[in-house]
């Protein structure tokens, strides 16, 4: 019985009818009140069961919320949990490497993004003629701040301001007098930093002109090294020189850029020093490793200020033969005494000299140091050797190991002789074709020192060449004042009551003061007059005139810059010429996997009138004007079959297909991508392979 006892003990459970213990109450404790006088009466039943104790504790053990870890593992190596705890692991492990492995795959298959310096269109502006704050009648660093907001407008992201070092301002301020401060007529060193952090906040860049060839002869270098003071002595390229009657006979034959003998004779020196621009501006000797080193100290002092990137110029000029042999005469049988323009010379023995390129990568190293934080790359660009010398200008790119300019400047576009369907072929032709595979390209069709579209190829042009630099593969590069269409002044216009004395202002009439309203001096300042006059059209061509016009040059060039901005395959798919004639120029721009794609028919000659369809047989029969030089004919559908423009129109037309030009077996030589992508539109992402 004790033995029984021990395995089984009575439960006994009180039913009242009707009535619920709390579990807080006793039974007892009851008001009479909430039960029945009946029932108080009757004698409780009482059950009895038998219950074994391990299931008595089973059934007391169950999870909860907050229970103890006690109680916590005695469930946890259950089976029912244990398996799910397990499966969720692996499928936590599953999940984590699968994202790990497409994370790698996307970023192994997507192309390299467009750096800044690619992405936007490059805005050039001559601080002097940009807007004047001060009212002297020299525009400036902070006239340049209160315009930031037209840079905006026009969708550009980049500015290129031009030489503002403190200099003499012989040749309008390209030889320095000191690399380290501002001409005081552009303002001041605080009026500088306040520029570039304006600039900065509005999410845009800043490259700036360095001209490391030589300085001015006003410059403390120069002025030193004159005298042979200490390392100074040969900062610059010094030559005994014979002095007889008055006059100098020079080392050799070696002409200026500018014209006469490239050699002046200093009277504190008794001796020659080379220049190979203006007598005024005296050549650093880069043979001089301590030169080197100044020059890359200036850079350092720059992007350390914060400048996104440089635009060296005159570089090919750094280095000169040392045997100082007479260049050869391009006409044999001229008189080799009267010999005294630079283009009676070949100029094998002053410029591109072997070494010129490794001093140029040297820059590119020193200007890598500062890119090394993301988002912060520094552009390096540089001009590249003449026209003729396609080639030579291709080596400025550097090579597939050594990394030098991001691009040479292109001036192709604007050194062409004549204007046709034909020569715009050419001229971009030439560069393409030449361009090492991979590298990106760039195009200008105006400068500081070169006739603005308007004077040089004629008004009736200045769209269509705009819509041809904003559809083209690379980087465009806008000269300020091209996007209303200014025009030069009249030499005849300029006196010197505007220049200041400065007799070299006369031959650069592209110049003139920035066209920015209808009223005194086009609202480039607010002073009596400005250092170049105005020209005479500013009341019709000018920025606030040009705003309220839809069909305005000004609204053309923001439409332009947002297709470039938006769309894909202009901003960095195929290009691939479909036709051109003494009249147009056609091609195509398109992405791989993308559908959608734009023509351009440019007009650069007389009226005209093309068969596209036959051209390209898989073209479809009609296509939309997404954008005209005439604003009237957007949006209008197109024959394909029948596609007319008039003089001086441009076309940019939008269709689709699923037959792009650039797989097409008759266009492959004429079609070129530098940088290559496909578009996916399942997973609406750029990637390589394709």
């Amino acid at each position: 019985m004790v033995e029984e006892e021990a395995k089984s003990f009575p439960m006994e459970l009180n039913e009242k009818g009707g009535v619920e213990n709390n579990g807080f109450v006793q039974n007892e404790a009851f008001d009479d009140k909430e039960t029945d006088t009946s029932s108080q009466e009757e004698m409780p039943k009482t059950c009895i069961f038998d219950v074994d104790p391990a299931a008595a504790e089973e059934l007391a053990l169950k999870p909860y919320a907050g229970m103890p870890k006690e109680v916590l593992l005695k469930f946890s190596s259950q089976a029912r949990y244990r398996v799910t705890r397990e499966i969720l692991f692996w499928l936590i492990i599953a999940a984590a490497v699968m994202l790990v492995c497409a994370t790698i795959a996307i970023i192994a298959l997507s192309p390299k993004c467009l750096d800044w310096w690619q992405a936007s269109p490059i805005y050039q502006i001559y601080p002097r003629s940009f807007k004047d704050s001060n009212m002297d009648g020299n525009g400036d660093l902070k006239g340049i701040q209160e315009k930031l907001d037209h840079i905006t407008y026009l969708n550009v992201k980049t500015i290129w301001i031009t030489s503002f070092f403190k200099s003499p301002l012989k040749d309008l301020g390209y030889g320095a007098e000191d690399f380290y401060d501002i001409d005081p007529m552009f303002g001041s060193m605080s009026d500088f930093e306040n520029l570039l952090a304006a600039i900065h906040d509005r999410g845009l860049k800043v490259i700036m002109d360095l001209i490391p060839n030589h300085t001015s002869d006003k410059h403390r270098w120069f002025q030193l090294s004159r005298n042979r003071t200490g390392k100074y002595t040969d900062y610059y390229i010094w030559q005994d020189c014979t002095q007889a009657a008055g006059s100098v006979a020079p080392p050799n034959n070696w002409v200026s850029v500018f014209g006469n003998s490239s050699w002046q004779f200093d009277d504190v020196r008794k001796q020659c020093y080379f220049h190979q621009f203006g007598k005024e501006q005296p050549d650093l000797n880069f043979r001089n490793l301590a030169v080197q080193q100044e020059i890359h100290d200036i850079i350092k002092f720059w992007l350390g200020k914060g400048i996104d990137g440089f635009s060296f110029s005159a570089v090919r000029f750094l280095l000169e033969a040392t045997h100082l042999r007479d260049e050869p005469l391009v006409n044999k049988s001229q008189n080799p005494v009267i010999v005294t323009a630079y283009s009676q010379l070949y100029h094998d023995y002053t410029t591109t000299q072997t070494g010129m390129h490794d001093i140029i990568r040297s820059f590119r190293q020193t200007m890598n140091q500062f890119s090394s934080e993301p988002g912060r790359y520094r552009f390096m660009g540089s001009d590249g050797d003449e026209n003729e010398d396609i080639e030579g200008t291709m080596m400025y790119y550097g090579t597939t190991f050594i990394q030098e300019a991001d691009f040479p400047f292109n001036f192709n576009l604007i050194n062409m002789k004549n204007l046709s369907g034909n020569s715009i072929f050419e001229a971009v032709n030439l560069w393409m074709k030449n361009m090492p595979a991979g590298k990106w390209p760039n195009w200008a069709v105006g400068s500081p020192n070169a006739a603005r579209i308007s004077s040089r190829i004629g008004k009736e042009y200045v769209n269509v060449m705009n819509m041809l630099l904003l559809t083209l593969p690379g980087t465009p590069v806008t000269y300020y004042g091209e996007e209303i269409g200014m025009e030069n002044i009249a030499s005849e216009s300029v006196s010197e009551e505007h220049i200041n004395s400065d007799p070299v202002v006369v031959t650069f009439p592209e110049k003139s003061p920035m066209q920015w309203d209808g009223k005194v001096n086009a609202g480039f300042t607010e002073g009596n007059s400005s250092w170049l006059p105005v020209n005479a059209d500013y009341q019709s061509v000018n920025v606030e005139v040009q705003m309220t016009w839809s069909n305005s040059t000004l609204n053309l060039y923001r439409e332009l810059t947002s297709l470039r901005n938006n769309e894909l395959p202009i901003h960095r798919g195929w290009m691939c010429y479909v036709w051109n004639d003494s009249n147009v120029f056609v091609y195509v721009r398109e992405l791989d996997g993308l559908d959608r794609a734009f023509m351009m028919v440019l007009n650069f000659g007389q009226e005209s009138t093309i068969d596209l369809k036959a051209l390209v047989p898989n073209l479809p029969s009609e296509a939309v004007v997404r954008l005209s030089t005439n604003f009237s004919n957007a949006g209008k559908a197109v024959n394909t079959k029948l596609i007319k423009t008039e003089m001086g129109e441009g076309l940019v037309l939008e269709y689709r297909t699923a037959n792009p030009v650039h797989a097409m077996e008759t266009f492959q030589g004429n079609c070129f991508v530098a940088e290559k992508a496909c578009y996916s539109s399942a997973f609406n992402l750029l990637y390589v392979n394709c």
